[in-house]
């Protein structure tokens, strides 16, 4: 073997070991030495400049045969490790991008392939071998101390005194009962047991989308059951309602409206509504299912037969359509069910995103669940809300909807609305004040006649779209000594509001703290938005450049350089001319999922998920012509017609190769003490197994569903980008089982006991979810606890 002269080695053969380590240095490190320097130039960190260059640097050393660039590149790995180490300390799945690649690059320089070529081991030296084997162990001792500190979420469980409550048999309304706790009165499944659940059955309902398995339409399976008697009532996302035996899942009856879907973009339909009234009051149909449409239609069924009601509207139908004016296909429609208040159906409806200044309007209208007939509107965009139309009027367009699920409290007399913000949801300078007033706010109306009673609301002027999805939830709590109806307003923001119901009064500190302003033409800005600092925050902290992320340094520096040019101040960042990065997103920290109250142990369990939306200002000059959606990619291009702007957004905030550029976790879930008002556990919900290379597991992954709670402590929730059926101990968080779903569970579970067989069911639809591009499905799947380990 030729010998070292001044440190160089003699001409020899040429080493393909080498050459394909020079393949992976020069291309590396001109992105990270090209990408660093932009960076930098826009105030980011030094570190992938220094990088770039040690890469380089190396490679030109290493192309010479000279010691240098080995000692050159693992100076620039210790640097690298010390670096990540100060950016974000023991956590793992940050410090894995970082540290991952220049390991294995590290890991492959310390082989023969590397070292004898470059004279800093000998073929025969067995000393050399060892000084080899030993880098080889502290390189991977580096790296192995790292990864032994997985993240973990806070462990402050504590003991909230558990009581058992009978067994709860039915689940009558969407949320479990009318103040949408979500909350199973049965105890039957416990933490001891829940192990042992098995699928009990499986209904397949036959609505798929056209193209399936393959397709990715926009379909969602979004259905929680009712379960009243011995019968689940359920929807499908063309609204085709079913009726299944409790115990078995055999279907008893079908119900297809042929629903006219035309323009519509999502098909969703969350639940049905059920209504009961004495055999005397009616002349058919004293037990009824009502089913709100796609085409905006209330539709009532016989609960018994599947039957149209000839005593509802005309032929068992009425339409939604009425006093709405002109409306466009896709632009109103209704994807979750109708309250029931006495005799009172009361329903809102869904307005498409951003189409235009004069969209159809947002009312709220109480129909006769027995004849079909209006009882009262509450139109928010009116200075009466409540004041009859005239001949040839139509409601206020373009006032704030309310198109996700309603709760109600019949002691009160009161139906408690979750709004969303005026359209067009990003340009708010033509908006008048009577359309604002009630815009992204929980308003209580009198349940009888549809006056307003309070309302509190959430979001002022909001131009990011954070319209109220959540489900407002009702329960009892102490306050100094009394006993108080409080409801707990969740929001897409992260906050959660906890107010008297009576009143709208908070009953935990609520702040008005000063936002960012933007400088858009034509534009106005709050100067504070309302903060509950009274109640544990799930607001993430704003981003920053370390807290970018990607699989690689190298996307991970595409995702910082990206970050640094955009807009951003933080949460309520206003959109802009230039691209704008909103966190949270319009996809809400909490949505239609809402939270679940166990109301006797006082915990609130929430689900969170974090998801940034990117969002772009064209002024109308440069924005494509016409007035539908133009997609171009992962952006999609809205036209708010008549508005000087429309609006480009894409989400989530990805890097190169698809991976998200926020740091993990993208969703948790956590329980609240209510009595203390202080977090007890947070824990991340779900993995990527489902969607990442090799099945690589990252834990907490973005969500859409909703959890529930049970009286054996013990929650439920699917929701997750990965296909299953999950539960936790709701004392301490623990994961204590999971089922594999045959497609997604964007959907909220259910839980009640059947009267034939005494065993406590949980029920989920399986559908999927387009946006969360999980698997596309018609299953609903039941499990149940094998007889000999029921108790």
């Amino acid at each position: 073997m030729s010998e070292l002269r001044d440190g160089k080695r003699s001409s020899g053969g040429g080493s393909i070991g080498l050459w394909l380590l020079i393949g992976v240095l020069v291309p590396v490190g001109l992105w990270l030495a090209a990408g660093g320097a932009w960076l930098l130039r826009l105030g980011g960190s030094p570190y992938y400049l220094i990088a770039g260059g040690l890469c380089l640097a190396a490679s030109v050393q290493i192309a010479q045969r000279r010691k240098l660039g080995f000692w050159l590149y693992m100076a620039l790995f210790a640097g690298t490790v010390v670096w990540a180490l100060v950016e974000v300390g023991l956590h793992f799945w940050l410090l894995l991008p970082r540290i991952g690649g220049p390991l294995v690059v590290a890991l492959y320089m310390l082989t023969q392939w590397v070292t004898r070529p470059l004279g800093i081991t000998r073929a025969k030296a067995s000393d050399g071998n060892g000084w080899r084997r030993s880098m080889a162990v502290v390189g991977a001792v580096a790296m192995i101390a790292a990864v032994a500190i997985v993240y973990r979420g806070t462990d402050a469980a504590a003991d909230a005194g558990v009581v058992q409550p009978a067994a709860g048999t039915d689940w009558p309304v969407y949320g479990g009962t009318a103040g949408g706790t979500r909350f199973a009165d049965a105890s039957q499944i416990t933490p001891e047991n829940v192990g042992n659940l098995k699928v009990a059955w499986t209904y397949r309902t036959g609505d798929l989308p056209a193209n399936y398995p393959n397709s990715r339409s926009a379909q969602m399976f979004e259905a929680t059951p009712l379960k009243v008697g011995d019968t689940l009532f359920l929807c499908t996302p063309r609204d085709i309602v079913i009726a299944l035996d409790a115990e078995t899942g055999r279907e008893k009856w079908r119900h297809d409206p042929k629903a006219d879907t035309t323009g519509i973009p999502m098909l969703i339909c969350r639940g049905v509504a059920y209504h009961e009234a004495p055999a005397a009051s009616v002349s058919d149909c004293p037990r009824r299912i009502l089913v709100a449409t796609v085409d905006a239609r209330m539709i009532a069924l016989d609960a018994d037969t599947g039957k149209l009601c000839q005593s509802f509207g005309r032929n068992g139908e009425i339409s939604l359509r009425e006093g709405m004016g002109a409306v466009k296909p896709g632009f109103h429609y209704v994807t979750s069910p109708a309250t029931i208040v006495g005799n009172a159906a009361i329903i809102g409806g869904f307005i498409l995103d951003n189409m235009a200044v004069d969209e159809p309007s947002g009312v709220v209208r109480a129909f006769d669940a027995i004849s079909g007939k209006q009882l009262w509107a509450w139109d928010s965009g009116r200075a009466d809300g409540n004041a009859p139309l005239k001949p040839g009027e139509s409601y206020t367009r373009g006032s704030p909807n309310a198109w996700s699920l309603f709760s109600a409290d019949p002691k009160l007399g009161l139906v408690y609305v979750p709004t969303g913000n005026p359209t067009p949801d990003h340009f708010g300078g033509q908006r008048s004040a009577e359309i604002e007033r009630y815009g992204s706010s929980v308003v209580a109306l009198d349940a009888a006649t549809g006056k307003l009673r309070w309302a509190f609301q959430t979001v002022h002027h909001d131009l990011w779209d954070y319209d109220v999805a959540s489900q407002p939830v009702l329960f009892d709590i102490p306050v100094g000594g009394q006993t108080v109806p409080a409801l707990i307003q969740a929001t897409k923001h992260g906050e959660t509001y906890l107010l008297d119901r009576r009143t709208g009064r908070p009953l935990s500190p609520v702040e008005e703290r000063p936002v960012p302003q933007g400088n858009v033409p034509g534009e106005r800005y709050s100067p504070t938005q309302p903060v509950s600092v009274g109640m544990p925050s799930f607001t993430p902290q704003p981003l920053r450049e370390a807290d970018m992320w990607g699989a690689t340094p190298l996307d991970q520096l595409w995702c910082r350089i990206q970050f640094r040019k955009m807009d951003y101040q933080g949460k309520f960042t206003p959109p802009s001319e230039n691209q704008a990065l909103i966190h949270p997103g319009n996809n809400g920290i909490m949505n239609w999922g809402s939270v679940s109250v166990d109301q006797q142990r006082q915990i609130m369990v929430v689900p969170t998920s974090y998801m940034p939306l990117l969002l772009k200002l064209i002024p109308r000059k440069d924005a494509p012509a016409g007035d539908n959606i133009v997609v171009e990619g992962q952006n999609a291009i809205s036209p708010m017609t008549g508005a000087p702007y429309a609006v480009k957004t894409a989400r989530p905030f990805l890097s190169l190769i698809g991976l998200p550029c926020n740091a993990p976790p993208w969703g948790q879930i956590a329980a609240v003490d209510l009595k203390t008002k202080k977090m007890l556990w947070q824990r991340p919900l779900g993995t990527t197994a489902d969607h990442a290379p090799l099945g690589i597991a990252v834990p907490g992954v973005f969500n859409q569903g909703g959890a529930i709670t049970t009286a054996g402590g013990v929650i439920f929730i699917g929701a997750t980008m990965d296909n299953y059926l999950r539960a936790f101990d709701l004392k301490g968080g623990k994961e204590l089982w999971k089922g594999r779903l045959p497609a997604g569970g964007q959907a909220m579970p259910m839980s009640y006991v059947s009267a034939r067989s005494g065993k406590q069911f949980v029920v989920i639809a399986s559908g999927g979810h387009q946006f969360m591009n999980t698997k596309i499905g018609d299953y609903v799947v039941a499990y149940s606890l094998p007889d000999a380990t029921k108790k």
